[in-house]
C-alpha cells in the first residue's frame, strides 16, 4: 500500500500504435493505459507478441515517426512526453528514462569498447571530462558485479560473456542514476544462474538509487519474485491489472490462467509434460474487435464477439465477460493439477 502515497512518476493514457502496412495502418496496441509511482516495480507479461516491447518503446519515442501513429497521452513527472522534439526528448532518454534492452549485443555498438560506450552515455547528459566519466564507467562497472571492472572496460563486447554483456547493458542504463528504468526482457538470454542474480541487482538497485522499473517479461516466475504490480498483455491490450499478490491469488482472466498453469509446480505430483496454451498469439491484422484470446479460449462464449466487460475487484481488474458466479469453479478446473499417467 506504501505505492499509493508515492508521486505518480510515469502516466500513460489510451496509448494505441499503429504501423504503416501494404494493407494500410495496422494497430499492434490499443488503448493502453497504466501508471508507475516512485521507487515502484511494474512488470508488464505476457507471451511474444502481446504488444509489450511495442508500447514501451514507442512511450521513449524509439519508432520511425514516418511510418508509425502513437496515440494517447504519456505523461513522465507532468510533463507531456509523446510529441517532443526528438531532441528534447534525447535529453530525457538515457538520463531520466534508461533502456535496458533485450539483447545486449545489438544494443552495444560492437567496434567500441564498453567502457567508452558507457563514458559516452555520461558526457552526453552530464558536463563531465573523459577522464571522470571514464572513471565512473569503472565504478559502474564494479558496482553491477563484475570481477576485475578495471580490465572489463577496455574489453570489446565480443569478449565478455553473455551475462557479462547484460550486466554492461545495465551499468549504461544506471549512468546517469535515471529515475525510471525499462528493463526489456533482461533476463530471456541468460541462464538460470545469471538470471537470478540480475533480479537480484535489479532489485538493489531500486533500494540503493530508488529508481522505479518496469520489466516486461513472459516469466510469471520472475514476476512473482520482483514486481510490486502486474499488467497481463496480450493482442495489444492489458487484459488484467492488479497488485501481484492479487493476481496471483485469484486471477481473473482466463489468458493470466493459462500462464500461470505453465509454470511447473515446485512441490506435489510430477507432470509428464508441461501444460501450455493451445493455439497462437493471433498478428496485429488479424485481432478481433472483441476479446482477442477468444480464439484460445476454452471458455469462449458469443459474447466474447464483443469488447468484453471490465471485472473489478479493488486494484484489481481484468477485461472478461466471465463474471463473478462461474468464475471460481473454471479456475479451479483451469489451474488444477493434472495426475501423471
Amino acid at each position: 500500500m506504501e505505492q499509493k502515497t508515492k508521486p505518480i512518476l510515469l502516466d500513460v493514457d489510451g496509448l494505441s500504435v499503429s504501423f504503416a502496412t501494404d494493407r494500410g495502418m495496422v494497430r499492434a496496441v490499443r488503448d493502453v493505459s497504466f501508471r508507475v509511482h516512485e521507487g515502484e516495480i511494474l512488470s508488464i507479461v505476457g507471451e511474444s507478441g502481446s504488444g509489450k516491447s511495442v508500447t514501451l518503446l514507442s512511450l521513449l519515442g524509439l519508432h520511425d515517426r514516418k511510418t508509425t501513429k502513437v496515440d494517447g497521452a504519456v505523461s513522465f513527472r507532468g510533463r507531456h512526453i509523446l510529441d517532443l522534439p526528438a531532441g528534447r526528448m534525447r535529453a530525457i532518454r538515457g538520463k531520466e528514462i534508461a533502456l535496458i534492452s533485450q539483447d545486449p549485443m545489438t544494443a552495444l555498438t560492437p567496434v567500441y569498447t564498453i567502457g567508452w560506450q558507457i563514458a559516452e552515455q555520461i558526457r552526453a547528459h552530464e558536463p563531465v571530462s573523459a577522464r571522470v566519466a571514464r572513471r565512473r564507467a569503472v565504478e559502474l562497472l564494479g558496482e553491477v558485479g563484475l570481477s576485475n571492472p578495471g580490465e572489463a572496460v577496455d574489453r570489446y563486447p565480443h569478449q565478455l560473456s553473455g551475462g557479462m554483456r547484460q550486466r554492461a547493458v545495465i551499468a549504461m542504463a544506471l549512468s546517469c542514476n535515471p529515475a525510471l528504468l525499462v528493463a526489456d526482457e533482461p533476463t530471456t538470454a541468460l541462464d538460470v544462474t545469471v538470471q537470478a542474480q540480475v533480479l537480484d541487482l535489479l532489485l538493489r538497485l531500486r533500494k540503493d538509487f530508488g529508481s522505479a522499473i518496469i520489466l516486461i517479461t513472459h516469466d510469471m516466475g520472475v514476476v512473482a519474485e520482483v514486481a510490486d504490480r502486474v499488467a497481463v498483455m496480450y493482442a495489444g491490450r492489458i487484459v488484467e491489472r492488479g497488485r501481484t499478490e492479487e493476481v496471483f491469488a485469484s486471477p481473473i482472466h482466463p489468458y493470466t490462467w493459462g500462464l500461470m498453469a505453465s509454470i511447473p509446480p515446485l512441490s506435489g505430483v510430477r507432470l509428464q509434460r508441461l501444460r501450455s496454451i493451445s493455439g497462437m498469439p493471433p498478428t496485429p491484422e488479424t485481432i478481433a474487435e472483441g476479446c482477442g484470446f477468444a480464439p484460445r479460449c476454452a471458455y469462449a462464449r458469443a459474447a466474447c464477439a464483443q469488447r468484453p466487460p471490465l471485472r473489478r475487484a479493488g486494484e484489481h481488474s481484468a477485461l472478461c465477460v466471465i463474471d463473478d458466479g462461474e468464475r471460481q469453479s473454471l479456475r479451479r478446473t483451469a489451474l488444477a493439477v493434472e495426475e501423471p499417467a
